[in-house]
């Protein structure tokens, strides 16, 4: 079955977009930080699975660019939404493969991004 990372340090927003997402039949693996997410994707068990990462811009610790670089490197094929309020993102994802931006927070709009995503990645592991 798909799994999506779900990477998010707050608590009651990441519980109400798992929720969300869980709607739509994949599991989804939460995570509070960036260090969790790049430990969890090591485990071959997991990334075996793993269809679509999905974080934010803003995070504790490492900016969403650099999460997302690093991850990178781990996982080059899996697709990578980033979900933030700031407009005008995209620049500083330039060079970085995979990765989708969206300003949502409207549940229909998250669940139609994903949506595309996720079909996206099972064509291109099919």
């Amino acid at each position: 079955m798909a799994t999506i990372l779900l990477v998010d340090d707050n608590p009651l927003r990441a519980s109400l977009r798992k929720s969300i997402l869980e709607r739509g039949g994949p599991d989804v693996v939460r995570v509070s930080d960036a260090s969790e997410a790049l430990c969890l994707v090591e485990a071959p068990d997991f990334l075996q699975n793993l269809m679509l990462v999905i974080t934010g811009h803003v995070m504790a610790g490492i900016s969403g660019p650099e999460f997302v670089a690093e991850l990178r490197t781990r996982v080059p094929g899996v697709p990578v939404l980033v979900l933030s309020a700031v407009g005008n993102v995209e620049d500083q994802y330039e060079g970085i493969s995979g990765v989708t931006h969206s300003e949502t927070n409207s549940t229909d709009e998250l669940w139609s991004v994903v949506n595309q995503l996720l079909r996206r990645s099972e064509k291109q592991t099919a």
